[in-house]
């Protein structure tokens, strides 16, 4: 039905198909459906019946349901603008808000705002921060002040988004693949993250790290580069770099970013960004 009103918006008239876009937005926001799942198993298994492990390495794979996105999309046909004033402020806009935050579990400091059709799993702490809607935040994970956790991102567990980080949305304008932060990553400050980039599990964003599809992620911490793009490996402790590029009007440095290492095993999921970049001798 959501594909039919797709490309359809008149069913839309149609309380039935207003009622699909409403019940998706519903398991959207209590987590029962997400737009984006990783894959059911790590372990793939051959012809013959043996189970391989994926290649150290390998990136993750992940399975985006392009129909909820639609979904989404409707609900924001379908919901009629109001008012809502909380003296002295007004706002007037088509969006509900998340409420029951204690019965979620979930400690919500003045001023966050997460839109209904969030999910937020329990142990969830949000500062004054933004989660939008079709985004998914799982247990245990930082939202710091002034973070932007955008339309349908998926964070993971144990994830620590610092003050100020940007997750972007895939809605306005449209694009393909939600940005996915796995578990345990740590976000420094003013990082962005964008265009449906993934972090992988437990990797290290130093301050200021911008990552969008185009941004060469170029890992230096051996005798040659290795380049990547679109995603940063487990466990990875990335900082802010920049190489040269010829341009007709001459040469300028253009913004990358650089993979100094991994992670330690002695630097536990709760560290610092601080003591991460200090196993390297860097400060950013």
């Amino acid at each position: 039905m959501i594909a039919e009103a797709w490309g359809n918006r008149e069913l839309l008239k149609d309380a039935r198909y207003a009622d699909a876009v409403r019940a998706v937005i519903e398991e959207v926001d209590k987590g029962r459906l997400r737009v984006a799942a990783p894959a059911a198993s790590a372990v793939a298994t051959t012809a013959t019946g043996t189970s391989t492990a994926h290649a150290q390495g390998a990136a993750s794979v992940w399975t985006v349901h392009e129909w909820v996105k639609q979904a989404i999309l409707l609900y924001f046909g379908i919901q009629p603008m109001q008012t809502w004033e909380m003296a002295p402020f007004e706002f007037y806009d088509k969006m509900l808000l998340k409420k029951n935050y204690k019965e979620l579990g979930v400690r919500a400091v003045p001023h966050a705002v997460a839109r209904y059709g969030a999910f937020l799993a329990r142990n969830v702490v949000l500062m004054p921060c933004y989660v939008n809607i079709g985004a998914y935040v799982d247990e245990g994970t930082m939202v710091d002040t002034w973070a932007t956790v955008g339309s349908c991102a998926q964070i993971g567990k144990g994830v620590h988004l610092s003050g100020g980080v940007g997750i972007g949305g895939v809605l306005e304008p449209l694009q393909a693949s939600p940005v996915i932060i796995e578990d345990g990553a740590f976000l420094g400050s003013r990082s962005i993250v964008v265009e449906g980039v993934i972090v992988e599990k437990e990797a290290v964003l130093g301050a200021n790290v911008v990552l969008t599809q185009s941004t060469k992620i170029i890992d230096v911490s051996g005798p040659e580069p290795i380049e990547y793009k679109g995603r940063v490996p487990s466990r990875s402790v990335v900082i802010p770099g920049s190489y040269a590029k010829k341009f007709p009007a001459g040469q300028y440095s253009v913004s990358c970013a650089l993979i100094i290492g991994r992670r330690k095993p002695s630097t536990d999921l709760k560290t610092s960004l601080n003591d991460a970049l200090r196993d390297f001798n860097v400060a950013v």
